[in-house]
């Protein structure tokens, strides 16, 4: 995947000018954002800023207070999620537990009349990509955090969206685990030439994943730009602090760990 690269397509999601309100408070303003077709963008920001806001609008959990979101340039805002074709992949998995790595890949596709009918092989098939064949018969509680999330995403391929959002999908995980786990989403996202939109507080995770990165703070977008254009120009006060200056921290602390 290359970071500079955001030309894969046409815009696949544009929104435009989204408000939310929650109890006479404004927590998004005036968002305005495009995702080409087969995209990784990340919303990165600290807790509160709104991403999660931006997730919930966009796979129709929550109706914007105003706003417009299009989808292939059809107005979306108020279709129900079911009739989005998104897939979320969530941070604590929501696997079922008394079910096995097939089961839990194989139960949605039992409930899409196009699907059902082959929903076994289609789950085997989806389940060998993403290198979980021999787990397929286990429950997800002798599976490593890695590994059940990766049924997670399994689970989400399997009804093939168009759109992929993930909530935070590493951030119950160790750093080690994380960072194996980052390397299968780039991987698969790649595979499948899948449009992601990515909710994030962590600085690395989006560099690493991501097209581009739409960087929130206060329910406003501070920048939307290339991780490198991010680091060479970040656009406010704001950016130079939560993002650039945050990686150099990590990268001299590391360095200095290195050096002895």
């Amino acid at each position: 995947m290359n970071a500079g690269n955001t030309n894969t397509g046409g815009d696949k999601l544009t929104v435009q000018n989204l408000v939310q309100v929650f109890n006479r408070q404004k927590v998004l303003h005036n968002v305005s954002f495009t995702v080409k077709d087969g995209e990784f963008l990340s919303i990165l920001g600290p807790s509160g800023c709104g991403k999660t806001t931006i997730l919930r609008i966009l796979i129709g959990l929550l109706s914007p207070t105003s706003g417009t979101i299009l989808k292939d340039g059809v107005d979306i805002t108020e279709a129900p999620p079911a009739d989005r074709n998104m897939g979320i992949v969530f941070q604590n998995y929501a696997l079922f537990q008394n079910m096995t790595v097939l089961g839990n890949v194989e139960y949605a596709l039992h409930f899409n009349k196009a699907l059902k009918s082959n929903a076994r092989s289609i789950a085997l098939n989806i389940i060998e990509q993403v290198g979980l064949s021999e787990h397929a018969g286990k429950k997800p509680g002798k599976l490593s955090g890695g590994q059940q999330q990766r049924v997670a995403i399994a689970r989400t391929l399997a009804l093939n969206p168009e759109i992929i959002l993930f909530d935070e999908p590493m951030s119950a995980l160790d750093a080690a685990i994380r960072l194996s786990l980052r390397d299968e989403i780039k991987r698969i996202q790649k595979k499948f030439h899948s449009t992601c939109v990515y909710i994030t507080h962590d600085q690395e995770e989006a560099f690493a994943l991501s097209d581009r990165i739409m960087v929130l703070h206060a329910g406003t977008i501070q920048q939307l730009d290339t991780p490198e254009n991010i680091i060479r120009n970040p656009a406010t006060a704001f950016v130079t602090e939560f993002v650039r200056d945050t990686l150099k921290i990590k990268i001299d602390s590391l360095v200095k760990y290195i050096n002895g």
